[in-house]
């Protein structure tokens, strides 16, 4: 094979291995470098283990792969939120209008495995436990520690897939300054589990993303296909309380969950021991000016632009960063030009994304169990209907559409506005007016 279509990879995670499949059916000898074991052998010892939301984007590029069949066999569907307020009754909110427009819940290693046995079959190299330790650019030389050895390797090019900490992003800084910054959020995580019921079967409603929300912080609870929940404590680091700073032990946790939770004590029954044993995650955003190194190193998924997890959108736009990127390297002469025209495209939809998913932390942990949220829901859905393929609500463009990222902004801080103006002072749709509202629509919304 021509050396030309030779690419190395770093990472084989779920970008890597997603990655590898797609170049390796389109005729790319592919190299792929894991800094940690295989997870067929070893099991899985990834990052975080907050469940994965696999929306149309992730879908799409799965398809891509021929992997979407074997992934959603293991995968829980998501019809909405299912809110649990302090004082109320708990309901469901559709993220969509009707089964046709859900999101499921994954396993981030189930998806790992699933991915790496696909990009095998398809002729991708994988070299395990071999963790990128330096690059000399000058050469085309990258240097693995492989167990306790050095082990060095020629490359044409590098992807990075290693992540939000990109080992190959800090070699690139080392010869062209990327304009890194990184904006911490002062919210961490808990993760917690709700075990099957007696009988062996889902405790709560199996097919919604459950969420607890108590303004500034909130739980969340996943599906998980062996009939488990992957429960999620957010709150602030520290401040007023709760907080981490104040709790603290596994009695604290009881005494909080006791006072905003109370629904959840039975559904838990390992809060204190887990509380104890798991660590509290952070979360951050990380910018970038610039992705690649001309035609010699490229930077993608969270290497790139990693992201809060509240919009669900993480691995999804990763996916479409790797159907981009193989699209790019398919369709254009030089290495050197695929990576430019690959950043922008993705950047200005990775910026977007990443806004989004900050505002959708407070939506999810503030506003769910609002009224004036709900009434505005209410006047979207029927918008959706009255206006169709013009009035296309947020959630629908980002989750079960392929709209660009930055379109589906751009349109939804419109919409916004169209929505708060219309229901401004009221209690029910009753009073709307709706010439003045469909007007405004024909005349700020084209048609998608």
């Amino acid at each position: 094979m021509d050396a030309e279509r030779g690419i190395t990879l770093i990472g084989g995670g779920l970008a890597g291995a997603l990655l590898a499949i797609l170049l390796a059916r389109r005729g790319w000898s592919v190299d792929v470098f894991e800094r940690r074991g295989d997870p067929r052998i070893d099991g899985y010892a990834g990052g975080r283990s907050i469940n994965l939301a696999l929306a149309e984007r992730g879908l799409h590029a799965l398809r891509q792969a021929g992997a979407d069949e074997a992934v959603l066999q293991q995968a829980v569907m998501m019809r909405g939120r299912y809110v649990h307020p302090l004082h109320g009754t708990p309901g469901l909110q559709r993220y969509g209008r009707d089964d046709s427009e859900v999101i499921y819940s994954i396993s981030r290693g189930e998806l790992n495995i699933v991915l790496l046995d696909i990009a095998e079959s398809h002729g991708a190299r994988l070299h395990f436990d071999h963790a990128l330790e330096q690059v000399d650019f000058v050469d085309h030389v990258a240097t693995f520690r492989h167990h306790t050895d050095s082990v060095t390797r020629a490359f044409r090019a590098l992807v990075g897939a290693d992540g939000a900490g990109s080992t190959l992003r800090t070699e690139i800084a080392k010869v062209q300054p990327l304009g890194e910054r990184t904006e911490w959020l002062d919210h961490g995580y808990k993760e917690l589990e709700i075990p099957p019921a007696a009988d062996g079967g889902f405790r709560i409603e199996p097919n919604a993303l459950h969420i607890w929300p108590r303004g500034h912080y909130m739980c969340i609870a996943l599906p998980n296909d062996e009939r488990t929940f992957t429960v999620t404590l957010f709150m602030p680091h520290a401040g007023s309380y709760p907080s981490f700073a104040q709790v603290q032990t596994g009695e604290q946790a009881q005494a909080l969950f006791a006072r905003d939770f109370p629904d959840t004590l039975p559904l838990i029954p390992r809060l204190q021991h887990d509380f104890e044993a798991n660590p509290v995650g952070t979360l951050a955003t990380l910018y970038l000016d610039h992705w690649h190194l001309g035609g010699q190193a490229v930077l993608l998924g969270d290497a790139a632009h990693a992201m809060v997890p509240f919009h669900g959108q993480g691995m999804n736009c990763a996916f479409e960063d790797c159907v981009a990127l193989a699209e790019h390297l398919t369709v254009t002469a030089s290495l050197a030009e695929a990576f430019t025209a690959f950043e922008a495209e993705r950047k200005p939809n990775a910026e977007a994304i990443q806004q989004m998913a900050l505002e959708n932390y407070i939506e999810m942990r503030d506003k769910v169990d609002d009224a004036d949220f709900l009434l505005q829901r209410q006047l979207e859905l029927l918008l959706q209907a009255r206006h169709p393929g013009r009035f296309v609500p947020h959630y629908t463009m980002v989750t079960f559409m392929r709209v660009p990222y930055a379109v589906a902004l751009h349109r939804s801080d419109v919409q916004r506005k169209l929505l708060a103006n219309a229901t401004c002072g009221l209690h029910s749709l009753d009073s709307v007016d709706w010439g003045t509202l469909d007007a405004a629509i024909m005349t700020q919304l084209s048609p998608l």
